[in-house]
């Protein structure tokens, strides 16, 4: 009866640590209105258009130009960037490229995805992609890991033709991210995260009655940054350390015997 109890007291304590998981946001929020999205292009890092994850962004230009957008992209998630590009009828082979830049402008690697593709004379359409490493909460000075904030995202062609220079073409930008969850957890955040501006307006000083210096960055995660702070990683923690308290009590109940020893002694 003892171990029955044992175990029933088990059970509901592992119920209890797995609800908060359940009550947790979906990964699979359905994604933001593309009525909000921009249908233009920067020019440069300063000038990146500003799109939301989910959103698809439109803008037109012209073959050798630099086309610029920013995303806010938070620890945890993986991002992944898709671009169509949209050329004329007539135009020579062409070879675009997709870059994607973190919040101090160094260029993250692609785990996988067509970066770079070269569209035949006769194609209409071109489509890239590149997947990133999953973004992390804290990483070494000397890492080149993705840190939460903005990133940048160029579409360029390169090594183009003169007689393709300054064609009109057409392009379309979306990102998307997979939330990985408690595998990707890390001891330790960032005190910010990596946005234009954030140095100005956390060193406005509010005493002196300076006016606080505007982000320039505007976009931010759904839920705010850091906003994944709880993950499965929590769960499987206290699942483990029920089920060694188990572990001791029920070896505890099976090894100690029935009770105290009888006092009577033995009948000859």
């Amino acid at each position: 009866m003892r171990l029955t109890r044992v175990l029933s007291a088990a059970v509901l304590l592992l119920g209890l640590a797995a609800a908060p998981a359940a009550a947790g946001p979906s990964p699979s929020a359905s994604p933001p209105d593309d009525g909000g999205a921009p249908t233009e292009a920067g020019t440069s890092f300063r000038t990146a258009a500003e799109i939301e994850q989910g959103q698809r962004a439109t803008a037109n230009g012209s073959a050798g130009d630099y086309l610029y957008w920013s995303f806010p992209a938070d620890a945890g998630q993986r991002p992944t960037v898709r671009a169509t590009v949209k050329l004329p009828e007539t135009h020579a082979a062409q070879t675009w490229r997709i870059d994607v830049y973190d919040g101090l402008r160094r260029r993250q690697a692609c785990q996988w995805g067509a970066e770079n593709r070269t569209a035949a004379a006769d194609a209409s359409t071109l489509q890239l992609a590149c997947v990133l490493r999953t973004v992390r909460a804290w990483s070494e000075p000397w890492a080149n890991d993705p840190l939460p904030g903005t990133y940048y995202v160029r579409l360029t062609a390169v090594n183009l033709p003169t007689s393709d220079l300054g064609v009109p073409v057409g392009t379309e930008v979306r990102v998307d991210s997979k939330d990985i969850g408690g595998a990707a957890a890390v001891d330790g955040s960032l005190a910010e995260p990596l946005v234009p501006g954030i140095a100005v307006t956390s060193g406005a000083d509010e005493e002196d009655g300076a006016e606080r210096g505007a982000v320039l960055s505007a976009i931010e995660p759904e839920d705010g940054w850091s906003s994944g702070w709880w993950s499965d990683r929590w769960v499987w923690t206290g699942a483990g350390a029920v089920l060694a308290a188990l572990a001791g009590i029920g070896g505890h109940a099976l090894t100690r015997g029935s009770g105290r020893p009888s006092r009577v002694p033995p009948t000859a």
